[in-house]
């Protein structure tokens, strides 16, 4: 977990936050200080003891392509040129396990408790009741998933995604992709602390680019394309910090604007009555 407490640093003013917000386990996901090295990727299938994907060279270094079944987390990389000089984005993708799931609305239509949500922790689990979903069933959840996270296993018949290492959180301990990030790049905590430390980052990131710099710096640091900001934060408990526009990305990287289904729909419903319980 973050040793320190991001309110606890000078400079700031004390970010007020509703009841809603401060509710269940959060990762914050610092997109500039991400390597790609891929050790959350590993870490990840390590843990959940997931076999290895056969995989081609696509042209890309991410790899696989996508995720999978057996990939709950993928290091998505994007390579752009910007003013001459080649960038690349690195993006650190996984369920956002979100306050309000599409997916789990979608599949409580099909089979109560295919997809719960942890009263304690706020993390959206796949069960071993979406076996008894249909593929179509499956494939409308999917499609429910503003993110494009979920992915169904052939073999078994599940559904299945990142459950944020739900075991190692109940027992104390922080997510494998957390625990094996090298370079700081993933906090995990309490949403109240994720949230404010990701604002605090928003913060500093807009204070850099309008810092004054020298001819050498402006010419390396690319300011006048950046476009600091954090995805979604208000519905996720998953939160990035992105320093260029989010398209640059992923296309999944925010939320994708689809028409609204059933799914949507209910869960739009649901959140005034959420709001007045708390």
């Amino acid at each position: 977990m973050s040793g320190e407490h991001p309110q606890g640093r000078q400079g700031h003013g004390t970010v007020r936050l509703s009841r809603e917000e401060q509710h269940g386990k959060s990762i914050f996901i610092d997109t500039t200080r991400c390597t790609a090295c891929r050790g959350c990727q590993v870490a990840c299938k390590q843990w959940h003891d997931h076999e290895a994907v056969p995989t081609k060279q696509t042209g890309t270094h991410q790899n696989p392509p996508d995720l999978t079944p057996n990939n709950f987390k993928l290091v998505r990389f994007s390579e752009h040129k910007i003013d001459g000089h080649v960038h690349w984005l690195f993006f650190p993708d996984q369920c956002r396990h979100c306050l309000q799931p599409a997916c789990k609305a979608t599949a409580d239509m099909y089979v109560e408790d295919a997809i719960v949500v942890d009263e304690a922790t706020g993390i959206v689990v796949c069960t071993e009741k979406t076996k008894e979903l249909t593929k179509e069933q499956c494939d409308e959840i999917i499609d429910s998933c503003p993110y494009n996270i979920p992915r169904r296993n052939e073999i078994s018949g599940e559904l299945v995604k990142c459950d944020m290492c739900i075991d190692r959180v109940q027992a104390g301990l922080v997510p494998m992709c957390v625990k094996s990030c090298c370079t700081g790049a993933m906090s995990f905590g309490e949403r109240e602390d994720m949230l404010i430390k990701a604002k605090l980052r928003l913060t500093e990131a807009q204070a850099e680019i309008e810092r004054p710099k020298s001819e050498l710096e402006t010419k390396i640091v690319c300011d006048v394309h950046k476009s600091c900001t954090i995805l979604d934060e208000e519905d996720l408990g998953v939160i990035y910090f992105l320093e260029m526009p989010r398209e640059m990305y992923h296309q999944y990287a925010g939320r994708e604007i689809k028409p609204l289904n059933r799914a949507d729909f209910l869960a739009g419903l649901a959140k005034p009555f959420k709001n007045m319980l708390g």
